[in-house]
C-alpha cells in the first residue's frame, strides 16, 4: 500500500487521489476519462490495456471513505531535513563552458567519448553534436527528438532515441546505427519512449543482444532483443510495465551467464533482477522496493565499502507529476549487498530533486566521493542546488560543497570520465531549460544564454603531483 505519509494532505487531496481514482474508473465526469487518451496509436494502446476502466470499481461512499482515511494519515507538511545547503565551493573542479550555443538548451544526452571529445544530444534541435576536447564542433547529426543513450565503437554509434520528449504511449522511439562512413539506419523501430539501452550477449550465441527500457507513459516495458544474425532483432518481454529507467548486465549469481538488473519508476518503484536461466529465459526477482512517490531516476552498481560485493547507489528525485513539493526522502541512498544477496540501506544523502550521481574517488584520497546533480532543487532557497559534491571525509561521513557556476543551467544529465588523461575523473553536466514552479528568473537566463553544458575539470591529480 502506498504510504500516505510520503505526501502532504493538500497534494494527496488535490492531485494524487483524483489520479488514483482514474485507475479505478472514478472520474468527476466523462470528459475527464476521454482526456486521458491521447489521439492516435498511443491512446488506442492505453484503451486496449484497460488502464482507465469505464465503470467504477468502488461505489462513491467506499471511495470517499478511502480518501478520507488516507488524508487522515498524511501530514499537513513534510518534515524537511536539516543541513541540506552547501555553504562551501569545492576546490576539486575548474569549470569550462563550451562555446556551442543552443537556445533553449534541451540536452538529453551528455557523454564523454572513449576516443576523445564529448557528445551532446539536444531534443529541441533534434541533433547529436560531437565536440573535441577543446570544444571545437566536429560534427552534427540529425537524429530526431531526444537521443538519450549511446554505445560507441571507433567507427559506429548506436543511439537510443525517445522519439518524443513529452510523455506519450505512442511507439515513436527507435534504435539507430550511425556509422562513421555510411548512411545511418534504424535497427529497431516502434519503441515506446525508450530511455536506455544496454548491450551484451544474453543467449551465448556470440552476438550482442539489446536490453531496452521503454519507459512509455501509462504503458511500457522492459525487453531484451535477440540479435538474429542479419535478420533483425526478436523482442522478448521481461516485464510488461511502464517506468523502466535503466539497466546493468552482471553475472549476478556467478553461474557464467549474464543477468539483468533494472530500475523501474512510475508507481511500482523498485530494483529488479532478471536471472538468466539459459535458453533465452529469465526469472524475475525483486531486489529492492522504493516508495511510490520517491521518483526513481537511476542507479549505479559500485562496491561502496570495499568488501568485494557490488552495492547499489540509488538516486531518486523526479518531481514533475504535480506541482513540485520538497520531498525529504529525495537524494542519494546506498544499499549495501549482504552475503545472501539481500541489501541493507546504509546511507541517505538528502538532495531535493536529485537526478544523477556518480560514486568515485574524485579527490584521489583512497575513498569514494559522490558527485550529484538535481533537476528539481529548491530554487527559492538557493540557485546553487543543482550540483552537489559529497566529499567523503571519514568512513560514511560526507561534506557538502558546490560550484559557483551551478546556476548556469538546469542539470538533467551527467557523465564522468578522465577526459584529459591526467589520472582523475572529470564531469560533464547537460542542461535542459524547463519551467520552474513557482516561476523564477533563472529560466529566462538559461534560454537567453543558451549554455547546453559545462565541463568540470578535476584538479586533484595536479594538486597531488604538486604535493
Amino acid at each position: 500500500m502506498p504510504d500516505p505519509a510520503q505526501l502532504d494532505k493538500a497534494t494527496l487531496r488535490n492531485y494524487v487521489l483524483p489520479r488514483m481514482g482514474y485507475f479505478m474508473g472514478i472520474y468527476p465526469n466523462d470528459s475527464v476519462r476521454l482526456s486521458l487518451f491521447e489521439e492516435g496509436e498511443g491512446g488506442e494502446r492505453v484503451k486496449s490495456a484497460g488502464i482507465f476502466p469505464d465503470k467504477p470499481a468502488l461505489d462513491s461512499a467506499e471511495w470517499a471513505a478511502l480518501c478520507n482515511y488516507l488524508i487522515s494519515l498524511a501530514p499537513d507538511n513534510l518534515v524537511q531535513p536539516l543541513g541540506m545547503d552547501a555553504t562551501d565551493t569545492t576546490w576539486i573542479f575548474d569549470v569550462s563552458i563550451p562555446p556551442l550555443e543552443l537556445s533553449p538548451p534541451s540536452i538529453t544526452l551528455a557523454r564523454f567519448s572513449k576516443f576523445g571529445g564529448l557528445y551532446l544530444g539536444d531534443a529541441n534541435t533534434q541533433t547529436l553534436n560531437k565536440l573535441s576536447n577543446d570544444f571545437r564542433l566536429e560534427g552534427t547529426a540529425k537524429v530526431r527528438e531526444g537521443v538519450v543513450s549511446m554505445a560507441e565503437t571507433k567507427d559506429l554509434l548506436l543511439l537510443t532515441v525517445m522519439g518524443s520528449f513529452s510523455p506519450t504511449d505512442a511507439a515513436k522511439g527507435f534504435l539507430m546505427a550511425l556509422p562513421a562512413k555510411q548512411a545511418p539506419s534504424i535497427i529497431i523501430d516502434s519503441l515506446q519512449r525508450p530511455v536506455h539501452t544496454q548491450y551484451g550477449d544474453l543467449d551465448g550465441d556470440g552476438r550482442p543482444d539489446a536490453v531496452i527500457c521503454e519507459f512509455g507513459k501509462w504503458t511500457g516495458s522492459l525487453s531484451w532483443w535477440r540479435d538474429m544474425g542479419g535478420s533483425g532483432f526478436e523482442r522478448n518481454v521481461l516485464r510488461a510495465k511502464p517506468g523502466a529507467l535503466c539497466s546493468e548486465l552482471r553475472d549476478w549469481n556467478k553461474d557464467g551467464k549474464p543477468d539483468i538488473i533494472a530500475l523501474f519508476g512510475q508507481g511500482d518503484e523498485g530494483l529488479f533482477l532478471f536471472e538468466n536461466q539459459g535458453g533465452g529465459k529469465f526469472l524475475e526477482k525483486r531486489l529492492l522496493t522504493f516508495g511510490s512517490s520517491w521518483g526513481s531516476v537511476s542507479f549505479q552498481l559500485v562496491d561502496m565499502n570495499a568488501d568485494g560485493l557490488e552495492d547499489v547507489l540509488y538516486i531518486c528525485g523526479d518531481n514533475a507529476d504535480y506541482p513540485p513539493i520538497l520531498k525529504p526522502y529525495h537524494g542519494i541512498r546506498v544499499y549495501l549487498q549482504q552475503a545472501n544477496q539481500s541489501f541493507v540501506e546504509s546511507l541517505h544523502l538528502p538532495l531535493y530533486g536529485a537526478y544523477g550521481a556518480k560514486a568515485a574517488d574524485f579527490d584521489l584520497d583512497g575513498d569514494l566521493d559522490i558527485a550529484a546533480i538535481s533537476f528539481f532543487p529548491d530554487y527559492r532557497r538557493s540557485t546553487h542546488g543543482g550540483f552537489m559534491f559529497f566529499e567523503q571525509t571519514t568512513p560514511g561521513n560526507y561534506k557538502r560543497s558546490t560550484i559557483a557556476e551551478a546556476h548556469l543551467g538546469r542539470w538533467i544529465v551527467m557523465d564522468a570520465a578522465d577526459m584529459d588523461q591526467d589520472g582523475d575523473l572529470d564531469l560533464l553536466l547537460g542542461s535542459l531549460a524547463f519551467e520552474i514552479v513557482p516561476p523564477h528568473p533563472l529560466l529566462e537566463r538559461w534560454v537567453k544564454a543558451g549554455i547546453p553544458a559545462i565541463l568540470l575539470r578535476n584538479r586533484s591529480a595536479d594538486r597531488k603531483k604538486a604535493g
